[in-house]
Parts: structure tokens; sequence; C-alpha cells
């Protein structure tokens, strides 16, 4: 057999680490196994001088000797080395390296217990619950262990047995060309046993279906794509395993005054046109009940007002978000004649001096005189 240097015929460099040299390993396997290329000599060869190569240099101690002495450091006709190819087991080696692909366990027999799966609740908050914190109670339903059989799915006083065809291994193995690997078993399917006398309660399942109510802690600060994690809240484990997590999904209701954006609340502050223009004081809302608000003279519409520390504190910490009031100037509607009279007699003192009272509608219109007399050139 060829005798060049085992990281070159992998591919690999003198570094690698154990999952880079089963990765080249694999590679040059699949694609130069006989059962790939029959009658082909060449393969053949390629397909041996990889399997050597790995047999070496996947073995901490048959490397160390082999990049400190090389090729007569793991032969072992050279006296003293490491043991050459053949040592061990060439199906061991394969199966190894593609258990995985072909379903093999790493020989591990008996029942296989598994953890139980994740679940997920979501859970609708009201802006306040959400900002504050509560706890609430919440009703999931569930798979929980079988009381009866206590989660062995055999009827009470009787047991599983042994599976005959895997002898309790849950594996068998498959012999493929002139190398065998493992797969499931297909009577117990991986489980090393079979249940004969199922119990009546679960059916043989080892778990029942429940409905469970249980307390939510929903911390303050919470928002829409929050998860709160209860641990060993899912479903029951098979043959004894752990039970999975209960994920709460927070989504919060959109509310009828307050916007949030991250730890900031905005809201809308209609104001009337004599407020806007003589300014006043007015009361506006917040979480914690309504404060005073100052609204300066000539304030214009969407003009915004900062409410320090009325906002939200982040759950995850940080300072306390602000309140964000818009001021929406609120034109009157439904007037009298007499209010009609008085808004026309006002709008007369105004135009006299149009440019003073209303700078944005004068500087706009010659914005757009300027505009149109450009058009004409």
């Amino acid at each position: 057999m060829s005798k060049r240097d085992f990281y070159e015929v992998l591919g690999v460099d003198k570094s690698a680490d154990a999952k880079e040299i089963k990765k080249a390993y694999r590679r040059l396997a699949m694609k130069y196994h006989p059962d790939r290329n029959p009658d082909d000599a060449e393969a053949e060869v390629q397909f041996k001088e990889a399997t050597e190569a790995y047999e070496v240099l996947s073995d901490d101690q048959k490397k160390a000797a082999y990049d400190q002495y090389g090729h007569a450091g793991v032969d072992p006709n050279a006296g003293g080395g490491a043991g050459g190819f053949g040592g061990g087991n060439f199906s061991d080696i394969f199966g190894d390296v593609f258990g995985d692909i072909f379903g093999g366990g790493g020989g591990r027999g008996g029942q296989r217990s598994s953890r139980g799966a994740d679940l997920r609740y979501n859970l609708e908050l009201d802006l306040e619950d959400a900002v504050r914190g509560k706890s609430v109670k919440i009703r999931v339903p569930t798979q929980v262990t079988c009381n009866v059989c206590k989660g062995s799915g055999a009827k009470k006083g009787t047991q599983p047995e042994t599976c005959g065809t895997c002898h309790g291994q849950g594996q068998v193995r498959m012999q493929q060309g002139f190398f065998s690997v493992q797969q499931t078993c297909p009577t117990c399917r991986g489980k090393g046993s079979i249940i004969k006398d199922p119990c009546n309660a679960c059916h043989g399942m080892g778990v029942q279906e429940e409905n469970k109510t249980l307390s939510v802690k929903v911390p303050a600060g919470v928002d829409t794509g929050d998860r709160i994690r209860l641990a060993g809240e899912g479903e029951a484990g098979t043959m004894g395993g752990p039970a999975g997590d209960l994920y709460v999904q927070v989504s919060v209701k959109e509310h009828p005054i307050f916007v949030r954006d991250g730890a900031n609340l905005y809201c809308d502050v209609p104001i009337s046109v004599v407020d806007a223009a003589l300014g006043g004081e007015l009361e506006v809302p917040t979480l914690d009940g309504r404060v005073k608000l100052k609204i300066p003279a000539e304030t214009q519409s969407g003009k915004m007002f900062r409410l320090r520390g009325k906002g939200v504190k982040p759950v995850r910490g940080g300072a306390v978000g602000d309140l964000m009031c818009r001021v929406a100037v609120e034109t009157p509607v439904n007037l009298t004649k007499k209010q009609k009279e008085l808004l026309k007699e006002f709008q007369e003192t105004l135009e006299s001096g149009s440019k003073k009272h209303a700078p944005q509608k004068h500087s706009w219109f010659e914005g757009v005189k300027s505009f149109f007399d450009d058009m004409k050139l």
C-alpha cells in the first residue's frame, strides 16, 4: 500500500482537529467506496488508503506516534509501533463516521428516554398590565406522565419486555456490501423493549392529555415579542425523560390613547385654536394618572412635548422612558351664525398683517409664486 503522507491522503493540514479529519475521511470514503465503484481497483486502493490514514489520525495515541516518527511510528513490523492498519475492526471505524447517516447510535442499549417537546402559549395583555407587570393564570393543554403506569406504557403489574429483534439494544446491525452499519430496530423503533400488554389509561404511550392551570408572573416592562420561560412545564418526556419547557409568548393589545415605541409612549392631544394662539394649561393622561401640560402661546399643530419619566421602564433594565405628547390644533365645527360672523370679523383684522400673523402661510405662498415664475423663464 502507498506510503504517502497521511495528512496528504486526507487533504488536511497537520493542525487539523478531529472534526476536520473526520469530515475529510467521510468525503473520500463516500467517493471511493467499492459499492459505488464496482470493479474499480484504483478506487478500492484509494478507499483503503484513506481508511488507513483515518484510523491513525483519528486516534490520539497513534497520531502522536505518527507525528513524531512518521510511518515507522505506527508500523507494527517496525518494532514498538502503535499498531498499524487492521489493528481495529474496520466496520467499527466506518460505522463511527457514518453511523449518523444510517441511524447508528453508538451501541447504547436498553430503553431510550427522550426529552418532552417544548410548548408555546400566546398571552394577550393590556398595555397597563404589560408596563406594570402582573400575575396571570393560564390553562394549558399538554401531555403529562401517565399516573397509572408511571410512564412505562405497560399495564399495571407488568413490565415492557426486551425486544427479541435487537435484544434490548434498540439497533440492529445491517450488512451492506463488505461493511456493516447500525440502524434503528424496526420492531421496537429504537426503544429496546416491546409492550405486549399496554396500559389501559394511556394505551401504551406512557403519557396522557391533560389541561393544567399555571400561574405566570409577568415582569414589568414586557412588550410584544417577549417570551417568558416556564422550565419543565412542557410535554412530558418519554421513558422517564425530562419534560420540555413552556414558552409564554407576549402580545400587547392596542391602546385607545397610547402607542408604545421601546421605552417611550406617544399620544395625540387635541387643543383648540384659542389655546394654540393664546396658550394655556391642559390636563393630559399618563399611566400613573393625570398631569398638567403647559401650552405656550402661538403653538403650532404637530408640536411635540416631552413628559420625562412618564413612559415605560424596560424589562431588561435601563432608564424609564418618556411620554411624548403631540398637539393637534382642532378646527371648530358646527358653528352658530354669531360665531361665524365673529370669525369673519377676526379674519379681517388679520388680513392687513398676514405676513406678521401667519408667517408660515406667507412664506409658503411666496415659495409657490417663485416656483411658477421660474417655470415661465
